[in-house]
């Protein structure tokens, strides 16, 4: 059969395949863990595409519990402006807050058509504005003063609310009132102790007098629907020499800053300050060094935490205003030991200061070329300070307020109840040059 030189052929079994491995699939991320990851995320634009990702991502993102958390934790966005005559100036490109600008004048109703039609010979003008919510009242179209009727709105939701009368027992305690010397506010949602779930819907108003030798004040609260007296305080050894006619107010140009309002006055180095947690006005020395007079003006302002900035704006010569700042640290109340004042920059002559919020200082420059300076942002982290264009507008904007939320995917209604319009309205759009000024950590 075969030779002896013939090699025997042997077949071996192929090695058995091993079993194919089951494809691993990842495990779902808990909610709680993608509410904390959300948190930490740096800006809200970045929370707005997160949320677009995937179903879950979104029912995470847009939920009410999470929502709070977030708004509470994050600061809103300026916005824009509000005038006195209600016109609205959004944030405009190369500004930061250009497209949720944009998103918020198409989500809302910033003509303010949704409020009832004022009586003739009167009309409505904005008092405050703070927490995505406007004050507004219903003013003498002449005089621009004499509020005979005051309403809370939520632009962003088209909602508003009118406010009750101040009953006659606290109102009969105003003797003699300056003239323009009444003012209403609204107090920030940090100034109050207000329960968690009314918080964000929750507001306090304040309604303040300057008679001829006192002052007077009431607060209404929106969870008591009343008005509340505030104790009186008499301007007798406040200050000495002040004028006792009544044909103009002694303090003027409020300004907020960590839980106090402030009042400058030209007659003496003394600031008039209000302790929204206590409810309690008290006098306060100006910083050595700043100074007390019409070529002088003063600007107060947040500059981090516990931290209260005071900027001065002094002209030096026809041409020439030099911006300082000095910073204090608040202690439960306004600031009683400030730093050494340092001046930072020169500005062309016919700048003036228009206001603050937050961080944010607003200069108003009346030159050749009529532009508006948002010259705020006193932001940790920089370490230079930028100008920068928030907004464009072809005239001066009539006492601009800043106005701050947050885009329209992330932000709730700011008033619980209330009339609500349900068709929309065109936005009112304005052009006009703002810019931004932002202020280092290296100051602080």
């Amino acid at each position: 059969m075969g030779g002896a030189g013939e090699r025997e052929t042997r077949v071996l079994p192929l090695p058995e395949p091993e079993p194919d491995h089951p494809e691993m699939s990842s495990l779902p991320i808990p909610d709680e863990l993608l509410g904390e990851i959300f948190l930490r995320l740096p800006t809200h634009a970045d929370l707005v595409r997160a949320s677009a990702a995937c179903v879950s991502f979104r029912r995470v993102a847009t939920g009410r519990s999470f929502l709070r958390r977030y708004r509470k934790t994050h600061a809103p966005p300026l916005i824009g402006f509000v005038s006195g005559l209600l016109n609205f100036y959004p944030a405009e490109r190369p500004h930061p807050s250009a497209r949720v600008a944009r998103a918020v004048a198409r989500a809302g109703d910033f003509t303010f058509s949704f409020l009832p039609a004022p009586t003739p010979s009167r009309h409505w003008a904005v008092q405050d504005v703070s927490d995505g919510r406007v004050l507004v009242g219903c003013c003498d179209l002449e005089s621009q003063t004499d509020v005979t009727e005051m309403v809370i709105c939520d632009p962003l939701h088209r909602r508003y609310l009118v406010l009750p009368p101040i009953p006659d027992d606290l109102a009969s305690a105003v003797d003699s009132p300056r003239q323009r010397g009444c003012e209403a506010f609204l107090l920030p949602s940090n100034c109050g102790e207000e329960e968690e779930e009314e918080e964000e819907t929750s507001f306090r108003v304040i309604w303040m007098v300057q008679c001829a030798t006192n002052l007077v004040a009431f607060v209404f609260s929106s969870c008591t629907r009343q008005w509340q007296a505030v104790p009186s305080r008499s301007f007798t050894g406040l200050i000495d020499g002040l004028p006792t006619t009544t044909w103009m107010p002694i303090f003027t140009r409020r300004q907020y800053a960590h839980g106090c309002f402030y009042w400058v006055t030209n007659w003496s180095e003394k600031l008039l300050v209000l302790d929204a947690r206590r409810m309690e006005f008290s006098m306060a020395d100006r910083p050595a060094g700043v100074g007390c007079s019409r070529l002088v003006e003063i600007a107060i302002m947040e500059a981090g935490e516990g931290i209260t900035a005071m900027f001065e704006l002094e002209r030096d010569s026809p041409h020439i205003y030099y911006l300082s700042y000095i910073l204090g640290r608040n202690n439960g109340g306004s600031p009683s030991q400030w730093t050494q004042k340092q001046t930072i920059l020169s500005l062309g002559s016919g700048s003036t200061f228009v206001g603050s919020a937050g961080r944010h200082l607003f200069i108003e420059h009346n030159g050749a070329t009529g532009q508006l300076f948002d010259a705020g942002c006193f932001a940790r982290g920089m370490k230079t300070f930028q100008l920068q264009r928030l907004c464009v507008s072809e005239n001066s904007i009539s006492q601009p307020r800043a106005y701050s939320n947050f885009p329209p995917s992330l932000s709730s209604p700011r008033l619980s109840t209330g009339n609500v319009l349900l068709h929309p309205s065109p936005p009112l759009l304005h052009q006009y040059h703002t810019f931004c000024l932002m202020v280092g950590s290296s100051l602080l």
